[in-house]
């Protein structure tokens, strides 16, 4: 092993990279309680912002010390990714299964780029240069008109289906509860964190599905435009019959989601 790698194992399990993880985790946390608040204006024919990761951002950004909150957010999502990346270099050595392993480093990179897209965002957003509209629109139109683009969008669209279900399923099974300190508060009861896990993981996992769905859909009809991200997504159950009130509890839960986040950075086991 040598010294950059030794470094790098060091810094995995550092005190400070725990610190770093559960700011990290309180951004997230925030922008998922902001994504569920637009949502709910949405549900309620009171929509400001979009209801997305961007559109959450942007709204924080309005609001007074917006612009340092949003930084900060940012600055929450390198140490997310930061601590994803070396998850994926040097975690999971005590697992005897070497496709469990990897499958489980595949994970955490996965989520880098997803903690990554969140921080590009924020940083947008802090500098005034985000903010376009369409963009999902636009890419899936770059991605259709390569050759074979097609059956590259409907495999995005299986892969965020996929994702989504897992999102589900960890909820339902409440597999989450292994994020939670076996210590803490949340491991000796944690009947509160655990509902707000359970819900959380259901509705995220729900709204991701449908985003996936949309994707499929485009890939099918060969239209960019009947794709999306989360904020066409939740515009979608919105137009169904009982719209307002199935978005109503996915609002929610988003927020719900959000508050387990809190919970998972006060009780951190990794």
């Amino acid at each position: 092993m040598n010294a950059s790698t030794s470094a790098a194992e060091q810094a995995h399990h550092s005190d400070w990279m725990d610190h770093a993880i559960r700011a990290g985790l309180v951004a997230y946390g925030v922008v998922h309680l902001l994504v569920g608040w637009l949502a709910l204006q949405l549900a309620f024919g009171e929509k400001e912002d979009s209801a997305s990761n961007s559109g959450a951002l942007h709204y924080l950004a309005q609001q007074p010390m917006g612009g340092v909150l949003v930084w900060m957010i940012a600055v929450g999502m390198l140490f997310l990714v930061v601590w994803r990346l070396l998850e994926f270099g040097f975690g999971f050595r005590d697992e005897s299964d070497d496709k469990k392993r990897w499958r489980k480093r595949a994970t955490s990179l996965g989520k880098a780029v997803i903690y990554g897209a969140i921080g590009w965002s924020a940083v947008q957003t802090a500098t005034s240069s985000g903010g376009g509209k369409g963009g999902t629109d636009s890419t899936t139109a770059k991605i259709m008109d390569l050759p074979g683009g097609q059956l590259i969008v409907g495999a995005i669209g299986l892969a965020i289906i996929g994702y989504g279900i897992s999102l589900v399923v960890r909820g339902w099974t409440e597999k989450f509860r292994e994020h939670l300190d076996a210590q803490g508060q949340a491991g000796q009861d944690g009947s509160a964190y655990v509902l707000m896990g359970k819900i959380g993981y259901i509705a995220k996992g729900v709204a991701i599905i449908i985003v996936g769905g949309l994707f499929g859909y485009a890939a099918i009809t060969h239209e960019a435009k009947k794709s999306g991200g989360l904020d066409q997504a939740l515009q979608t159950v919105l137009e169904q019959p009982f719209g307002p009130v199935m978005l109503t509890a996915i609002a929610l839960g988003i927020g719900a989601y959000g508050v387990f986040c809190f919970a998972r950075a006060k009780h951190l086991s990794r």
